[in-house]
C-alpha cells in the first residue's frame, strides 16, 4: 500500500541541517510578554507592530459583529457573502489610503496571488526585486507572463530590464515597500520615476509598511508622497492592523476587474463579520492615533542604535524589523534557543527563507514594548551574543 514515508528523508535532512523546528504553542493572546509552557517570555518576533490585537475597540467591534451577524459570512463575496460590514470596511480603507477603491482578500498572500494571477498574461512582463516576498513569487508563478528579476534595489538592472521589455503589452514592476527579512525600505521614488519614463505599471506590496510607514501608517506611497503615481498597492490587515486579511488599494477599474477575475477572491469565503468589523475599527484607530506610529519608531530607532553599538550585524535595517545576522542555520537556531532560555523569544530565520550563510534572528520592535522591555532584551542579547561570538 502506498504511503508518505518518502517525506521522512527530507525531514531528516532538515534536522541534520539544523533547520527543523516544531510549532511554538503559546498560552494566551499576542502581546509584548507572552506565556510559553507556563513561563512568561518577552516577545520580540511578533508582527503586532502597534499592539492592536488586544485594543479594546477592536475587541468590542468583534463581539458586536458576532451578536449582529453571527460567526460566519456563509458564502463567497460574489454570491451571498458580501455583507454591509465588508462594504463599509472597503470604503473607509480606500479613504484612509487615498485611492478610488480597495478590495479585501482573505490574506495578504492570497491578495498577491489573486492580483498577479489575474492581471498578467502571456503578452506581459513582470519585473520583480529578487528579495520580494514569497507570495509575490508564487503569484508570478501562476501567470504565463514573461519574468525578469533585478538584484535587490539595483536601479541600473531595473532600468535595463525595462529597456529590454519594450515589446510587451504591459510591463509591471513589483517591489515590497519594506522588505520583511532585512527591514530596509524600497527606493520607491526612483522606481516610480523609471516606471514613468518607460511607461510601466508600479505594484507595491506594503505588508510590512501598512501601519508602519506614512502618516498614521498609510504606507510607503504616502511616506514618499507618491499618491496617484503608484498603480497597485497591496496591504495586510494581519500585521500592524492586528487582525487578518489583505487588500488591494487602487482604481475602481482594477477592483471591478479583480472581483470578476481574481481566483483567490472568487473561490474563498469572505472574511467573518467579526474580522471585518475589527479591521474597520483598526482603520479608525489608526486614523486618529499618530502617537502609536511615533512610539513604534522611537522604540525601533532606540533598539537598532543600541544593537549596532554593541557590535551586532543588523544588515540593512531601517525599520522596526531588525535582523541580527548569525550565519549557518544550526548556529542561528542555537542562538535563538539561547535567547529563549534567558527569557527572550526571537525566532531564527534560515534557508530557504534567506541565503544559507545569512541565517538571522529577526527582531520586530513594537509600539507596545516599554524601554524597560527593550533594555531587558538588549541585556540578554549582549550576554548571549558574546557567548556565541557574535560581538
Amino acid at each position: 500500500m502506498a504511503n508518505l514515508d518518502f517525506l521522512s528523508k527530507e525531514l531528516e535532512q532538515l534536522r541534520a541541517d539544523g533547520r527543523y523546528r516544531k510549532l511554538t504553542e503559546w498560552e494566551g493572546g499576542s502581546g509584548s510578554w507572552m506565556t510559553l509552557g507556563e513561563r512568561r517570555v518577552l516577545q520580540m518576533s511578533s508582527n503586532n507592530y502597534l499592539g492592536l490585537t488586544a485594543h479594546p475597540e477592536l475587541k468590542r467591534a468583534a463581539i458586536e459583529a458576532i451578536e449582529k451577524y453571527g460567526v460566519g459570512s456563509g458564502s463567497v463575496r460574489t454570491i451571498a457573502g458580501t455583507l454591509d460590514i465588508h462594504g463599509e470596511l472597503e470604503r473607509e480603507l480606500a479613504a484612509f489610503k487615498g485611492t478610488e477603491a480597495t478590495l479585501v482578500f482573505q490574506s495578504g498572500f492570497t491578495t498577491n496571488q489573486g492580483i498577479l494571477g489575474s492581471i498578467l498574461g502571456p503578452d506581459d512582463v513582470v519585473i520583480s526585486d529578487e528579495l520580494n516576498h514569497a507570495s509575490i513569487i508564487d503569484g508570478i508563478r501562476l501567470t504565463k507572463a514573461s519574468r525578469k528579476v533585478f538584484a535587490h534595489k539595483d536601479l541600473d538592472q531595473l532600468e535595463q530590464a525595462l529597456k529590454e521589455s519594450a515589446s510587451y503589452r504591459a510591463r509591471v514592476v513589483v517591489t515590497d515597500g519594506v522588505f520583511s527579512m532585512d527591514g530596509d525600505i524600497a527606493p520607491l521614488p526612483a522606481i516610480v520615476e523609471l516606471a514613468e519614463r518607460y511607461d510601466a505599471i508600479v505594484y507595491v506590496d506594503d505588508a510590512h509598511a501598512s501601519g508602519v510607514l506614512g502618516r498614521n501608517g498609510k504606507g510607503s506611497t504616502d511616506h514618499f508622497d507618491l499618491h496617484g503615481r503608484v498603480h497597485i498597492q497591496v496591504g495586510t490587515l494581519s500585521k500592524a492592523i492586528g487582525v487578518s486579511g489583505g487588500y488591494m488599494a487602487g482604481s475602481a477599474l482594477l477592483k471591478d476587474y479583480l472581483i470578476h477575475k481574481a481566483r483567490s477572491f472568487l473561490f474563498s469565503t469572505s472574511q467573518t463579520p467579526a474580522v471585518a468589523a475589527s479591521c474597520l475599527a483598526a482603520v479608525r484607530v489608526l486614523g486618529r492615533s499618530p502617537e502609536l506610529i511615533e512610539r513604534l519608531w522611537s522604540n525601533a530607532n532606540y533598539c537598532r542604535e543600541k544593537l549596532r553599538a554593541l557590535g551586532f550585524d543588523c544588515g540593512m535595517s531601517e525599520t522596526p524589523i531588525i535582523p541580527i545576522i548569525v550565519g549557518s542555520p544550526a548556529d542561528t537556531m542555537r542562538f535563538s534557543d539561547a535567547l529563549l532560555a534567558e527569557g527572550v523569544y526571537a525566532q531564527g530565520i534560515v534557508y530557504p527563507t534567506v541565503a544559507m550563510d545569512k541565517g538571522r534572528v529577526r527582531l520586530i520592535v513594537t509600539a507596545s514594548h516599554t524601554r524597560e522591555d527593550l533594555d531587558f532584551a538588549l541585556d540578554v542579547l549582549a550576554r548571549t551574543g558574546r557567548i556565541a561570538g557574535l560581538i
